[in-house]
């Protein structure tokens, strides 16, 4: 024990040779990926939902241009991805590596599927209560704000729990290709240096991550569900 604890990647801090450094651009990244994707994949994922059933043939077009645009970013794998968006990832970011690029690329995949996500828990919804609520006279935008967000609350948080530990993980690919963070360390330092310590440590503070994440999601969902409190 005390030769892992010597080791420079738990006694140092701020180098690139850091495990805590590390994780906290790791944090970052993952933070600051969910941020712009909440803002994007949650109105998107009610685009989904509001458009699917529009009787007005231009909404269904619309539907359907956004469905397969979402299905087609949800089928690149995520390593793939990274690289074939490096010349937007230039001309948006000014660089290819580092935690900012990756923020992008981390964008790009987790926004559609949160999005799919949100649909399929407005889906969810009791369809009386949307009618219950259409024969009272609401317009659609109090339909939205009073009925399927409110209802679809918890599942909606679970959603982006569950894209939070999605993006977690590609982080570490991230890592592979100049993302830093995480993944980069393991790699580097890891598997190229065969350093089975920092390998372990990577892998158990990731694996802690995602369950403080997890811990966290739930317990917020618990709290948003009014169901759970009737």
């Amino acid at each position: 024990m005390s030769e892992w604890l010597s080791n420079p990647v738990f006694t140092t801090w701020g180098s690139n040779t850091s495990l805590w450094s590390n994780a906290l651009i790791t944090l970052y990244m993952t933070f600051a990926t969910m941020a712009f994707t909440v803002l994007v994949g949650v109105p998107l994922g009610l685009l989904l939902f509001e458009t699917e059933r529009s009787r007005t043939p231009w909404v269904r077009w619309v539907n359907r241009v956004v469905g397969f645009v979402v299905n087609v970013g949800r089928s690149f794998p995520f390593i793939i991805l990274i690289i074939a968006l490096m010349p937007v990832t230039r001309v948006i970011v000014g660089r290819v590596t580092g935690p900012n690029a990756a923020i992008f690329a981390l964008t790009v995949a987790a926004v559609p599927f949160l999005a799919r996500l949100i649909e399929i828990n407005l889906r969810e919804i009791p369809a009386g209560k949307i009618e219950a609520v259409q024969m009272m006279g609401a317009s659609r935008a109090q339909l939205i704000r009073q009925v399927l967000l409110p209802e679809a609350l918890p599942g909606i948080v679970g959603s982006i729990t569950t894209t939070t530990i999605a993006t977690i993980g590609y982080t570490a690919m991230a890592g592979v290709v100049g993302g830093k963070g995480l993944g980069d360390l393991a790699n580097r330092m890891g598997y190229q240096s065969y350093d089975n310590v920092v390998m372990v440590a990577t892998v158990v503070l990731l694996i802690a991550i995602v369950i403080g994440v997890q811990a966290l999601g739930s317990q917020i969902a618990r709290v948003v569900d009014h169901r759970a409190r009737s």
